[in-house]
């Protein structure tokens, strides 16, 4: 079983930067694929980034590519969202889940087993 905790919300300014962190304990997250979406108020869950246990493949939703990069240090068991140029609408509470079946990462809900409590982030304008 593994227990992921995001942190690095918070508020900020349209078109400023944040961190985000998910740090993974109770087993070694290096051979899944990881993933962070987020829920914005009375809406679905919806994808933003994922990343293959390597790094070496990203993929992103449409509307953050360019601003949002997903990471990962696999030696410090933690994953990480860089999210710049925000928008009032990337206003969410941005969650990290691990996909223990599926090494290369998906966009999907359904793929991901376990899931972080979330943090929020909200873009003033």
């Amino acid at each position: 079983q593994v227990q992921l905790a995001e942190s690095g919300g918070g508020l900020v300014q349209a078109g400023g930067s944040l961190r985000l962190s998910c740090a993974a304990s109770g087993r070694t997250i290096s051979s899944d694929g990881m993933g962070w979406f987020r829920q914005g108020p009375g809406q679905e869950r919806e994808f933003v980034a994922a990343i293959s246990w390597s790094g070496g493949t990203q993929y992103y939703a449409d509307s953050v590519k360019d601003r949002f990069f997903i990471s990962r240090d696999n030696a410090k068991n933690t994953v990480y969202l860089q999210m710049t140029s925000l928008k009032p609408e990337d206003t969410a509470v941005y969650y990290c889940a691990a996909d223990l079946r599926h090494g290369l990462g998906s966009r999907l809900v359904r793929e991901y087993d376990y899931w972080g409590q979330g943090t929020q982030v909200t873009v003033s304008s």
